[in-house]
């Protein structure tokens, strides 16, 4: 019976975890294509999920975003001015990183 409690609460803490990063992705970067909605949905780590929430909050573009999404499990290399949120207008473009 405990078992099942704790799988109960595992389960929601992935709907929890991956509803909170499309939430941030969607106030970061406006509209989410739908294959990364699938991707979000197919991450089966908690760990993985975590990192994807501090990388979106700090990527300061989406393809940033796209990269790190698609490096895959056990990596987590959120360093440098690549990570930097208040870089919004550089040499990458405009607000964002949009054109």
């Amino acid at each position: 019976m405990d078992e099942n409690i704790f799988e109960f609460e595992n389960e929601a803490g992935f709907v929890q975890d991956r509803e909170d990063l499309l939430a941030l992705l969607k106030m970061r970067f406006d509209s989410i294509p739908t294959g990364v909605v699938e991707a979000i949905y197919q991450i089966n780590s908690l760990d993985d999920l975590e990192r994807l929430i501090l990388v979106a909050a700090n990527a300061p573009t989406f393809k940033i975003f796209l990269e790190e999404l698609e490096e895959g499990q056990g990596s987590f290399r959120i360093m440098g001015e690549r990570f930097n949120p208040i870089e919004t207008t550089t040499d990458r473009g405009g607000m964002n990183g949009k054109e």
